[in-house]
């Protein structure tokens, strides 16, 4: 089960539901190519509200079976949608168990969200690793000309002993094969952590 994390004093991370819809859609249209840099499986030529809308209700079905977990980054102030962030499942190489994703819409840049949300989702992953006594392998992808994502990633890696793969991985996007820039992270961290 996907828990509500805090996050820091005027945000919280939410268990993502179809309720969420219209925000995510109105963080969308703010700026439509950020949101397609971020969430590079949309086809912005085909009903972006279709897939935003089976993408919430595969996220909630799957959080259920602790599969998936993705959260919503909320703004305490208003309720704002502010951005998404999760462990996905569309890997990579074989023995990983989560791809880490996240987008923070345009108006929220710049001021260290993604990187304090991950930090959390991180530090919950890990507790929920160790508690099970198991291991986690998790991926983050970025495309290379994303610079904030790959600055994001690479500070990720620093904080949490990663590794940064130097060849380029293919990524299947729009049938097309997309160069992207891996990251790794085990969990739990050794002993140095």
């Amino acid at each position: 089960m996907t828990p509500e994390l805090e996050f820091r004093p005027d945000m919280r991370l939410i268990p993502v539901s179809k309720a969420i819809l219209p925000q995510l859609l109105e963080a969308y249209h703010e700026d439509p190519a950020a949101a397609q840099t971020a969430l590079p499986w949309l086809d912005a030529t085909f009903n972006v509200q279709g897939q935003l809308s089976d993408m919430l209700f595969d996220v909630e079905n799957q959080a259920e079976v602790d599969r998936l977990h993705f959260w919503w980054i909320r703004a305490e102030e208003k309720g704002t949608f502010v951005g998404l962030i999760g462990f996905g499942d569309e890997l990579q190489l074989l023995q990983s168990n989560y791809n880490l994703g996240y987008w923070v819409r345009s108006s929220y840049q710049r001021q260290g969200v993604a990187l304090e949300a991950t930090r959390t989702v991180l530090q919950w992953l890990e507790k929920k690793t160790i508690d099970e006594e198991g291991f986690s392998r998790i991926e983050i992808t970025v495309h290379p000309h994303n610079e904030a994502g790959l600055a994001t990633a690479n500070r990720i890696c620093e904080e949490w002993n990663g590794e940064i793969i130097d060849e380029f991985i293919g990524i299947e996007i729009g049938q097309r094969t997309v160069p992207h820039r891996m990251h790794i992270l085990d969990l739990p961290r050794g002993e140095g952590a």
